[in-house]
């Protein structure tokens, strides 16, 4: 299952810094336009799930941008939600009424973009509600119901506790876990092992479903800490 396509629209390059990193730690893939122009030539050229767009831009403004992507058969059904500075109730009916899907004024919250971003595309029917019993990361399918894990269509044999280990990684990508974590979550509380346990079970699983168990792509080490699963 692909992940949600964002395309954040700021002329500010700070701005799309900071989105594009939260972005990406969320499970979103990124498009950046500095312009409304570059803006209109991204979503033409590309599928997008959702535009982050300011409205202070120079030249062409984002209300002029919003104008548009309603305007065009073809993008017109993206979800816009407008940021900006502005925050007089007659802007903000004049951006919804253009037909931006919400509002949200600077500064904002990282966390209250967010939900922004998930209740709109919730709205528009565009949300993925990831079945968290099906997983597809690249060529990797997991699947909580039957406990099996197929790599590039072929199933692959994993014990209990690597299949349990994968999709606690899997389920949390990007989230750093350390061993004494896995030992609780995988193993429970009264469970006595050492940590060694799980760098054998990460190892074990490694050999399993990366392409070179020597050079990981999926389950990478965090010196010192732990172990997470790529969130790229």
């Amino acid at each position: 299952m692909g992940r949600q396509r964002i395309l954040a629209v700021d002329d500010e390059e700070h701005i799309l810094e900071l989105i594009q990193y939260n972005l990406e730690m969320n499970q979103y893939d990124v498009l950046l336009a500095e312009s409304g122009e570059k803006a209109l030539e991204i979503l033409k050229s590309n599928e997008v799930d959702l535009v982050l767009l300011d409205w202070m831009l120079e030249g062409m403004d984002g209300i002029e941008v919003l104008k548009q992507i309603r305007q065009t058969p073809s993008i017109a059904h993206i979800p816009v939600i407008l940021l900006t500075a502005k925050s007089s109730e007659i802007d903000k009916v004049l951006g919804l009424e253009i037909g931006a899907d919400d509002y949200l004024t600077k500064p904002f919250g990282i966390h209250e973009l967010m939900a922004r971003i998930k209740a709109v595309l919730r709205r528009n029917g565009q949300i993925k509600e990831e079945s968290t019993n099906q997983i597809q990361i690249k060529n990797l399918m997991i699947n909580k119901d039957t406990r099996e894990v197929t790599k590039n269509g072929v199933q692959i044999e994993l014990a209990l506790k690597e299949f349990e280990l994968l999709y606690l990684l899997a389920t949390n990508r990007g989230k750093v876990f350390s061993r004494d974590q896995l030992l609780e979550r995988i193993w429970g509380f009264d469970y006595f092992g050492e940590s060694r346990t799980v760098d054998v079970h990460i190892r074990n699983l490694r050999k399993k479903i990366e392409e070179d168990d020597s050079n990981p792509t999926l389950i990478k080490t965090v010196r010192g800490v732990g172990y997470k699963f790529s969130n790229e």
